[in-house]
C-alpha cells in the first residue's frame, strides 16, 4: 500500500462528534503519557523525530518549541493556524472534521512541554463545519478533565479558544494572524522579533499548523527515533496530501515521504480523467511551482524539492491536462494574489497589477521580449522584496513557469527578434 495512515487512522472509524469513540480508539493515551514525562524529554522526542512544520515552511518543530520553553514570561500562548487560505489545499478541514480531538491533544502536549498558558485555534471563516465541530470537542474535552484547570490532575492549566477569521488570506501569515487575534486589521508586522519572543498580546508565542499539531501524539507514542525512520532522512514521518485537479480520484491521502508524484497520482489519484495527457502540476498551491509532466519522478521531499526551487508547501498537488493553458492559470493566481493583498508593502500591492497587464500581453499575443524580461524581473522583484509570505511565494508560479515552460512565452511573442 501507497498509503501508510498514522494521523488519518481514525477516518471514517470515529464519530468526530464522540469523544468516547476518540478514547476508544487511544485518544488522549499520548497525552497521559506526556504528562507523566519530563517536559525537556518531550521537546527531545521531537527534537529526535525531526519533525518539520507540515504547513508550507518546513520549519523544524522542536527549534519553535525549545524557543517557546525558554521564554520566562508568567503568560505565553500555544495558537494553532487552521486558516486554511491556499486554493489546492484542504488537508487541516479533513483533520478537523475527521478527528478534531487529536488536534486538541497535539496542542496540550506542546502547551505542557513549553509551559504554555492558553491556546487559539484560528479557523477560516468559511470552515462552519470545522469552527463548530472543534467548539462542541473543546467542551467535551474540559468534562472529561483533558481541557482547563488541573488537567488529569497533574497541576497543569490550559485553555483552548477557537478564533474565526472572515475570508483573509494574508491572515495565514503568522503575524497578520496574530494581528486579527488581537482585534486588529490582518497585516503582517516587521520581524524580527519573531513570535517566540513577541507574539500574541507581546507575549511569547508558538505557531504550528493542524496537521503539525496533529502528529505530536503520534511522537510520543513511538518516540522520535521510531518515527524519524519513516520517511526519508530530511523529511522524515508522513504528509497529508491534498490531490485534486484533473484526477479521477480527488481527495485527501496520507503517505510516507519518499514517494513519487507519479505515485500519487497515477496510484491513489487513479490518473488523469478520460487518460488524458498531463499538461502541468501546480505543487503546493496557488503559490507553489508549476511543472512539467517530465519531473513526476521526483520524490515527495524537502530536500529534493528544493533542488527544482521549490517546496513541499502544505502537500497540495493539482494536476492540469492538456486542455488547460497555462497563461490563464497564471491569470487567475496572479489575480487572486492581487485581490489578497493586505496592501501593507508596495512590490505586493502595486507588483501583482503591474503583473497582471504582463500576463495579459501574453493572452492577447501583444507580448514582445521586453515584456518577458520585465516579467520576470518583477516577479523576482516581488518575492525578494515583499514583506511577508503572501509576496515572497505569489510570484513562484510565474518564476517556475518561465524556467519550465519558456517555449510557451516565446509562442507568444509577437514579433520575437531572429536568431
Amino acid at each position: 500500500m501507497l498509503e501508510k495512515k498514522m494521523i488519518s487512522k481514525r477516518f471514517g472509524k470515529i464519530n468526530p462528534l464522540s469523544i468516547d469513540d476518540f478514547i476508544q480508539f487511544d485518544g488522549y493515551k499520548n497525552l497521559k503519557k506526556a504528562l507523566s514525562m519530563e517536559k525537556t524529554d518531550i521537546i527531545e522526542e521531537v527534537q529526535h523525530a525531526y519533525l518539520r512544520g507540515r504547513g508550507g515552511a518546513g520549519f523544524p518543530a522542536a527549534i519553535k518549541m525549545m524557543g517557546l520553553a525558554k521564554e520566562t514570561s508568567k503568560e505565553k500562548y500555544v495558537i494553532c493556524n487552521a486558516d486554511e487560505g491556499e486554493p489546492g489545499n484542504f488537508k487541516d478541514r479533513y483533520l478537523m472534521e475527521n478527528d478534531p480531538h487529536q488536534l486538541i491533544e497535539g496542542m496540550v502536549i506542546v502547551a505542557y512541554a513549553t509551559n504554555a498558558t492558553k491556546g487559539f485555534i484560528y479557523v477560516r471563516g468559511e470552515y462552519q463545519k470545522s469552527i463548530s465541530l472543534l467548539k462542541w470537542s473543546i467542551d467535551e474535552a474540559k468534562k472529561k478533565g483533558f481541557l482547563g484547570n488541573n488537567i488529569l490532575k497533574s497541576g497543569f492549566n490550559f485553555d483552548i479558544e477557537v478564533r474565526s477569521g472572515a475570508g483573509s488570506y494574508v491572515c495565514g501569515e503568522e503575524f497578520a494572524l496574530i494581528e486579527s487575534i488581537e482585534g486588529n486589521p490582518g497585516r503582517t508586522r516587521v520581524k524580527p522579533p519573531f513570535p517566540t519572543s513577541v507574539g500574541v498580546y507581546g507575549k511569547p508565542t508558538l505557531i504550528n499548523n493542524v496537521e503539525t499539531f496533529s502528529t505530536i501524539p503520534t511522537i510520543v507514542e513511538i518516540g522520535g527515533k521510531a518515527f524519524a525512520k519513516i520517511g526519508t532522512p530530511s523529511s522524515t514521518g508522513t504528509k497529508l496530501i491534498s490531490l485534486s485537479g484533473n484526477v479521477k480520484n480527488k481527495g485527501v491521502y496520507e503517505i510516507p515521504f519518499g514517494v513519487t508524484l507519479r505515485d500519487v497520482i497515477f496510484e491513489l489519484g487513479g490518473g488523469v480523467e478520460h487518460d488524458r495527457k498531463i499538461k502541468m502540476v501546480q505543487l503546493g498551491g496557488a503559490c507553489g511551482p508549476i511543472i512539467p509532466e517530465y519531473m513526476l519522478d521526483m520524490m515527495i521531499d524537502y530536500e529534493r524539492f528544493e533542488e527544482f526551487d521549490s517546496k513541499t508547501g502544505a502537500g497540495a498537488i493539482i494536476v492540469m491536462d492538456e486542455r488547460f493553458d497555462i497563461f490563464d492559470i497564471l491569470l487567475k493566481i496572479v489575480k487572486f494574489f492581487a485581490h489578497e493583498s493586505c496592501g501593507k508593502c508596495t512590490p505586493c500591492r502595486e507588483g501583482h497589477i503591474q503583473l497582471e497587464n504582463l500576463i495579459m500581453k501574453f493572452i492577447e499575443r501583444k507580448a514582445t521580449e521586453k515584456d518577458m524580461l520585465s516579467l520576470e524581473s518583477l516577479a523576482r522583484v516581488i518575492h525578494q522584496a515583499s514583506l511577508c509570505g503572501l509576496g515572497q511565494t505569489s510570484p513562484t508560479a510565474i518564476i517556475s513557469s518561465l524556467r519550465y515552460f519558456r517555449d510557451d512565452y516565446v509562442d507568444r511573442i509577437e514579433h520575437p527578434a531572429r536568431t
